[in-house]
């Protein structure tokens, strides 16, 4: 027999979804199979698989080790992990420790640095949810039916906010408000010339899934996604304008595309920027990636929702300070100093 307590990731789901996460190789007429043979039970009763489960229930699963790892695709013996934390790597958390700008008991929001992936693209990479789970002493050998994860991306050298969510109501509820554009997101974005005027612009983009590239017209095309992106402009240095982008969609690579196609690419964008122009900067000021900075997250303040996640972010406004490739160029604390 093996036991398993509900956690705090696993309450508030159904006992049947819980289940079918357990057992990968099982199909769900197995399942409910073995509830009405009470080889699987609820608290040591019969159950049948609907009921909503609570934190610190017990999940007995009356099943030979053989039988549960064939089952599940796990070792039996790692049940135990669900009642130990296993040890972080110090390094590693102390790094993620600097980056938190917010967190509380469901979620974590960060300022990530340019360079560092949101998520792993191939085995031996370094990414946010690598991070976010030594942070968080995450066990990915034990039986989880839930993992933490961040709930927006940014390109490998897009610096700023990412929102995490620690548990899984916290990563529900950041997913859906971030969904369904309820959190409105603003960047920075230091572009080439003087834009003249506040603007919006709308347009058609196509992403190439070979080059991981994105084409952007004025007119919609097969296979097109709408796109439109809002900005302000907040100052001019030199020969540049320091822009407010906000997000009113959000597809890939959509702010630096977009702003590339009316002729203002953002400086040390080496994909949709200009090449003369870039390499100017990398040599005056060692500008290696795109001046793109995810700057500002606000939560809405209407009673969208009740959950104890949505109220602990309600009307909230957070700001992530700028990287050192913009103190180069703008100096260090201006948006500070302007506003004062």
């Amino acid at each position: 027999m093996i036991e398993i307590i509900v956690g705090k990731n696993e309450s508030g789901q159904r006992l049947d979804r819980v289940l079918e996460k357990i057992f990968v190789n099982a199909n769900t007429g197995f399942i409910f199979k073995m509830l009405r043979k009470k080889n699987i039970t609820l608290n040591d009763k019969k159950a049948d698989g609907k009921e909503r489960l609570e934190q610190g229930a017990s999940i007995k699963l009356w099943f030979s080790d053989e039988s549960f790892e064939k089952l599940s695709g796990k070792k039996a013996g790692n049940i135990k992990d669900l009642e130990e934390k296993p040890t972080a790597n110090k390094k590693s958390t102390e790094t993620f420790k600097s980056y938190i700008v917010y967190e509380d008991e469901n979620t974590v929001i960060i300022n990530k640095p340019a360079g560092l992936l949101s998520q792993k693209s191939s085995e031996n990479d370094i990414s946010v949810n690598d991070l976010l789970l030594d942070y968080l002493e995450f066990d990915s050998k034990a039986l989880n039916t839930f993992k933490p994860s961040i709930c927006n991306r940014l390109d490998r050298n897009t610096s700023g906010l990412m929102v995490c969510g620690k548990t899984l109501e916290g990563l529900r509820v950041n997913n859906e408000l971030i969904k369904t554009k309820a959190v409105s997101k603003y960047y920075l974005a230091l572009v080439k010339g003087r834009v003249g005027k506040t603007g919006e612009i709308n347009a058609w983009l196509y992403k190439d899934e070979k080059t991981n590239k994105v084409t952007v017209k004025d007119k919609t095309f097969k296979g097109a996604d709408f796109i439109q992106t809002e900005y302000e402009v907040v100052d001019y240095f030199k020969d540049t304008t320091l822009l407010l982008v906000k997000l009113i969609t959000g597809k890939t690579h959509q702010i630096r595309a977009h702003l590339s196609s009316i002729s203002h690419p953002i400086i040390g964008d080496f994909k949709y920027g200009e090449k003369t122009v870039n390499e100017k900067f990398k040599r005056e000021y060692g500008i290696k990636s795109q001046l793109l900075h995810s700057f500002r997250l606000v939560y809405p303040n209407s009673d969208i929702s009740d959950t104890d996640t949505f109220k602990a972010l309600k009307g909230k406004c957070f700001e992530a300070s700028y990287n050192n490739d913009f103190r180069k160029v703008i100096g260090d604390g201006y948006l500070e100093n302007k506003r004062s």
